[in-house]
């Protein structure tokens, strides 16, 4: 049930975004095997179902929003509004440990988030982190939570690499900001 509702966000999005800017399935259509390789991968995360979307959502948007990929962070607006997420909680992500809008365990993921994708993403900010959240989360979910932030890594900076712009996929609503990384 939830991968169809994630498929219905995905689909209501995209019938709302204007002409792709910079087409990513334009350019990996050049390299087949990559593009197939990359819906395999997305079909996966998205039929994935032991954690919840809102959660998975919460994680790709404050990846997004550190590697300041503006396509991800429009569609993944889109997409975490129909998985429940507020327009205040995309508002504060960048200053999620001191807003309240978040649970103590979307707070979690959002660290998580953070620290695999700030670079190096090592170290004991990292451990600690998935200890926190090994006592909120089940194995199975902390491995699909993992594998959603390093593919949203993969995918925001592919995108920024390869100039996909923004859509309009969340016009009219919040959408996350690019944030400024920490050095």
């Amino acid at each position: 049930m939830r991968a169809l509702d994630r498929t219905r966000g995905y689909v209501k999005a995209f019938r709302s975004a204007r002409r792709h800017r910079g087409d990513l399935v334009g350019w990996l259509g050049r390299r087949p095997q990559l593009l197939v390789g990359t819906g395999v991968y997305e079909s996966a995360l998205l039929l994935s179902n032991a954690l919840d979307p809102k959660l998975k959502e919460l994680a790709e948007l404050k990846t997004a929003g550190l590697v300041s990929c503006e396509f991800c962070l429009d569609i993944g607006s889109a997409l975490a509004r129909s998985s429940g997420v507020t327009e205040r909680q995309i508002r504060d992500l960048p200053v999620f440990r001191d807003s309240d809008a978040y649970s103590a365990v979307e707070k979690l993921v959002l660290a998580y988030a953070e620290a695999m994708t700030i670079t190096p993403a090592v170290g004991d900010d990292l451990a600690e982190v998935r200890r926190e959240l090994s006592q909120h989360l089940s194995d199975k979910q902390l491995a699909e939570l993992a594998a959603t932030i390093a593919w949203e890594n993969q995918r925001a900076r592919l995108n920024q690499g390869l100039g996909v712009r923004p859509t309009g996929m969340s016009d009219g609503a919040a959408c996350a900001l690019p944030e400024a990384r920490k050095k």
